[in-house]
């Protein structure tokens, strides 16, 4: 740990050193925080994937990322239990220098922003909720009932704010982030371009990690800034066809579909007012998703089909529009869940992907004004419902008629 802290001695962080896995419990569960935690996966008594388990049992410490230092090549189903008990990332030793450093300023500026987020989301679920207490009991009074008003008015205005730290954060993403990826990218390259013929197995596979640990964060960052302008940018809304949509994006994903053996089935959609650029991203992440989460050995089958139906109490329309597909599937339990920002519930090393993209079809959807839901069984797939609004393109319920279904394989 001192070399560790030498080489980050330059950034003003405070360190806090344990000789073992207890003494790390022990000061984690003092009152103090802790932005990250570096542990070698090899210490006396509690071993650091014990250690990993113990910590992440503690509901007040479960927000903290560990990654682990290991001077051991581990295989993937070792690598795959790190990751399982809520470790970021390895290190391996001999420690680069610069990659320990740009990953430390990464997690620590990741960790500090969002519990900055959680915080402000705290502070205004307590707000809104004293608001709700007092409206039930003001209600008899005008003035109190105005006085309320223009305190949830203020409670507007801190969730803008709220949102505009969020794009201050996608800014540093894309600016103070991603000059050290690059960096990390470029001379990885180069490492591998001019020396991997005198470097062993080993380095190769050193220089192999650092490459492919670049490339996950580079799609981080690119998700973050796709869920951020979601936030800060109103797209135009315009009557479009959502069957040229659809069409786009599998030949997009021709390779995909071919290299899968995939069979797609598209009904003939209606047209609806929506955002074509995000919609276009909607599709596009949930039939990548349903590539992507296919069982091993098995074709991928694709179902993609509509109906209307009507709320009657606002006597408003809703196009239903499910994606269906025999993949993996998911514990029902976790049909919430999924469309939480990091959200994942699948090891990077079988699936890749950053946890954003299904956060970003809800974000699509609730500007749309509409409801996007799932339902799943373990091994038997997955039905993804959209329901969006359609009185907007002035068609009555018995206009909107079934097409013909388009295949792809």
């Amino acid at each position: 740990m001192l070399s560790i802290e030498a080489i980050l001695a330059s950034d003003d962080y405070h360190f806090v050193k344990a000789n073992s896995g207890r003494d790390a419990l022990k000061i984690l569960l003092k009152d103090q925080d802790f932005n990250l935690v570096l542990m070698d996966v090899k210490m006396p008594g509690l071993s650091g994937f014990e250690t990993a388990s113990l910590i992440y049992e503690r509901e007040k410490l479960r927000h903290i990322p560990v990654i682990f230092i290991t001077a051991y090549n581990y295989s993937e189903e070792r690598v795959y239990q790190g990751y399982k008990l809520g470790a970021v990332d390895y290190i391996y030793k001999p420690i680069n220098a610069q990659l320990l450093k740009a990953k430390v300023a990464v997690f620590v500026d990741l960790y500090k922003k969002n519990h900055q987020l959680i915080m402000q989301e705290q502070k205004l679920i307590a707000i809104n909720k004293n608001l709700a207490v007092e409206i039930k009991e003001r209600k008899n009074s005008e003035e109190k009932v105005k006085s309320l008003n223009i305190r949830l008015l203020e409670n507007i205005e801190s969730l803008k704010d709220a949102n505009a730290e969020l794009a201050r954060f996608a800014y540093v993403a894309s600016h103070d982030l991603q000059e050290p990826l690059r960096k990390i990218q470029t001379y990885g390259d180069l490492l591998k371009n001019k020396y991997s013929r005198v470097l062993d197995e080993n380095g190769r596979n050193y220089i192999e990690r650092i490459q492919n640990g670049s490339a996950r964060l580079q799609n981080l960052i690119k998700d973050i800034l796709s869920y951020s302008r979601l936030t800060e940018n109103a797209d135009s809304f315009v009557r479009s066809d959502l069957n040229a949509i659809l069409n786009e994006i599998v030949l997009d994903l021709e390779f995909k579909i071919q290299d899968s053996g995939a069979i797609i089935k598209i009904d003939r959609l209606p047209e609806l007012v929506v955002s074509p650029r995000q919609i276009r991203q909607l599709f596009q992440n949930l039939l990548g998703n349903a590539l992507k989460f296919s069982k091993k050995g098995v074709a991928p089958e694709i179902q993609i089909k509509y109906d209307i139906t009507e709320v009657q109490d606002k006597s408003q329309l809703y196009c239903n529009i499910y994606v269906q597909d025999n993949g993996i599937g998911f514990d029902q339990d976790y049909a919430e869940q999924i469309f939480n920002l990091f959200k994942r519930l699948n090891d990077t090393s079988e699936f890749e992907g950053t946890g954003i993209g299904l956060a970003i079809c809800k974000k699509i959807i609730e500007q749309h004004k509409g409801i996007i839901s799932a339902k799943s069984v373990v091994n038997e797939g997955s039905v993804f419902t959209i329901s969006l609004p359609v009185n907007s393109i002035g068609k009555k319920k018995s206009s909107i008629k079934k097409g013909l279904e388009n295949t792809y394989s």
